[in-house]
């Protein structure tokens, strides 16, 4: 991936044992101060969104601070705080029901992990227009389809058989961007799904993901030297975030705020895209 400076932040932070504050000064040096406290803001308030809707903190993370940051940067943030807050959701039923889910969604969460890892090794040659591009794209349709109210009907039996499909799609967006959601999330629409069951296997397949994503950037240099203190940092506000959003889940009409997210979502796609055609 082509990230104007980027090159230039890892090569002033070349030992690992530097990964405290001096990872953030680096960052603050390039981007400025205003900027990094702003993606951690981004971060918390994508955090505050997972928790109260299951989903989009991948997708909020990456089109907030991808705004300010070069792709990179945003995808690498994002990481593990991703994979924290999905060990979370997955587990908050307790881990019997989430071995269940895991054996259930078996085929699903197979494909997945092989194609984070395949698609994952195109991050670092791809241009960030083509990144913001594919993600906007997806983004935004995904937000535009739930928002109209569609949603598919599809039969349990026919839903087992397009499990590797779906993983493999997912899959896709997944080892791009960090973001593998959608396609996930839509399934699980199309079954009818109770709430708690979809937050659970949404959490078993994100964090399913997350294990690959975190591997697969840690062997092609994303996660490095500098990027991998930012995504430890991020973990602070995400968890914050998402302990106030877990309050709202449990307490306020969930279908008005998956609406209301659906439209950060839309514009987060369509600031996607926009990064995508005009840089």
């Amino acid at each position: 991936m082509h990230t104007p400076g980027f090159g230039g932040v890892a090569s002033r932070c070349t030992y690992w044992h530097d990964w405290d504050m001096q990872a953030l000064l680096t960052l603050a040096d390039d981007y400025g101060t205003l900027a990094l406290g702003l993606a951690f803001l981004v971060m918390l308030f994508a955090g505050f969104t997972k928790g109260a809707v299951g989903f989009a903190l991948p997708m909020i993370t990456i089109s907030g601070i991808g705004s300010f940051m070069p792709a990179g940067i945003a995808i690498a943030a994002l990481i593990l705080p991703s994979l924290v807050t999905n060990l979370w959701q997955a587990l908050r039923q307790g881990p019997g029901e989430a071995w269940g889910t895991l054996r259930r969604y078996w085929r699903l969460n197979l494909v997945l992990l092989a194609s984070i890892f395949a698609f994952a090794q195109l991050v670092t040659i791809i241009s960030d227009h083509v990144l913001f591009m594919v993600l906007g794209i997806g983004v935004t349709l995904f937000s535009a389809i739930q928002i109209s109210g569609w949603i598919p009907t599809i039969s349990a039996k026919t839903g087992r058989r397009l499990e590797p499909l779906i993983g493999l799609v997912s899959g896709f967006f997944g080892g791009l961007s960090g973001v593998w959601g959608p396609p996930i999330i839509l399934y699980l629409l199309s079954q009818n799904m109770p709430k708690r069951e979809s937050m659970r296997v949404l959490g078993i397949s994100f964090v399913v993901g997350s294990i690959m994503l975190t591997g697969a950037h840690i062997r092609s240099g994303l996660l490095g030297p500098v990027t991998l203190p930012l995504s430890l940092w991020m973990i602070v506000p995400a968890l914050i975030g998402m302990w106030a959003g877990f309050q709202l889940h449990d307490r306020l009409d969930q279908e008005k705020f998956r609406r209301a997210t659906l439209v950060v979502l839309m514009l987060a796609g369509l600031n996607l895209l926009r990064r995508g055609l005009l840089g």
